[in-house]
């Protein structure tokens, strides 16, 4: 009788993971039967907002079914972040959202609940340093030309520098604060609904500095911004002349952002190979990849190169947040 029964559950098991099997195969198979959405928690129009629409493009020439963006802003991403964070995980509901959100936002914000691990992730999409950039009236009205020139100036007027970001928290502003305590200095953030209003703010004059993404270059080359250093550790082809924070006089500061797809953790891991076959193949679309390009480096990293990013990462920002005494309710 005993035997008997290890003979039943034997089948039973067996029979429950053939069931699971066939499942996932039946999801991979239908899915997508319907529209998806893309949910990014920043403002259209901002950097984030066109890497979103440039995938969902693509997904939509791929599935064959509408692939809608939602701009849901505020917080620093968090609000979208965390509402497809809540969402049903099956692949109807996916996030395009840069790094700052995912590996910095859930330890810095003392309210948010989400964390990088409610998160299943599906490619990094671009990856980008930032210009530290300033207004260049401001800058030849004050006779700064460089990094250097810059923490002179802040030396001399304490609280007087003003910068811009997208929101209290993200890289940029993350990226000045370290460049603040580094050089002993003390200047005012001013934080932005986006990264692209704060821009727009150096170049009108609201603000005096701070960094921005590869999208400014054209502003930089029409005189609209004068960069000063670029955060990755080698120069860049778009402003060769332009020197590294290293060249600059501040070693190990390389500032390194990405924008990604991702999905609510729990979602069918055939399902997300389908997305990233899918999402991978807008570098060969010309016109997106130049769009693409226009923001930093399309790198299209598979699912699990891209998990093991986020795991390093969460980690590493933590220190930062840790040694800076960083905290935001």
């Amino acid at each position: 009788m005993i035997n008997t029964i290890r003979r039943l559950s034997v089948l039973i098991a067996l029979g429950g993971l053939v069931l699971t099997t066939v499942h996932a195969q039946d999801v991979s198979k239908l899915w997508p039967n319907k529209p998806l959405r893309v949910v990014v928690g920043f403002p259209a129009g901002s950097v984030t907002d066109t890497v979103a629409r440039v995938m969902a493009e693509q997904l939509t020439k791929a599935f064959g079914q509408p692939v809608v963006v939602e701009n849901k802003p505020g917080a620093n991403g968090a609000i979208g972040v965390g509402e497809v964070a809540r969402a049903a995980p099956d692949g109807y509901t996916l996030l395009v959202t840069n790094s700052s959100s995912i590996t910095i936002n859930p330890q810095l914000y003392k309210q948010i609940t989400y964390k990088a691990s409610d998160f299943a992730p599906i490619t990094m999409i671009i990856e980008a340093p930032f210009i530290l950039a300033v207004n260049p009236e401001w800058a030849q009205k004050n006779s700064v030309n460089s990094v250097q020139d810059l923490i002179r100036y802040a030396q001399a007027q304490p609280d007087r520098l003003t910068y811009g970001s997208g929101g209290q928290g993200n890289m940029a502003h993350l990226s000045f604060v370290s460049l603040s305590n580094r050089a002993n200095i003390k200047t005012t953030h001013v934080p932005y609904k986006s990264g692209a209003l704060a821009g727009l703010a150096m170049i009108s004059g609201e603000l005096n500095a701070g960094f921005d993404t590869l999208s400014t270059v054209p502003n930089v080359q029409a005189g609209k911004l004068k960069a000063l250093a670029i955060t990755s550790s080698k120069r860049i082809t778009h402003l060769p002349d332009l020197p590294t924070m290293a060249e600059a006089g501040f070693a190990n500061f390389e500032v390194i952002f990405w924008m990604g797809l991702l999905a609510p953790a729990g979602t069918p891991q055939a399902v997300i190979t389908k997305l990233y076959e899918a999402a991978r193949l807008v570098t060969t679309n010309p016109k997106a990849e130049a769009v693409l390009k226009s923001n930093g480096e399309p790198v299209m990293l598979d699912p699990q190169s891209f998990a093991n990013i986020i795991n390093k990462e969460v980690p590493a920002w933590g220190e930062v947040i840790r040694r800076e005494a960083l905290a935001l309710d």
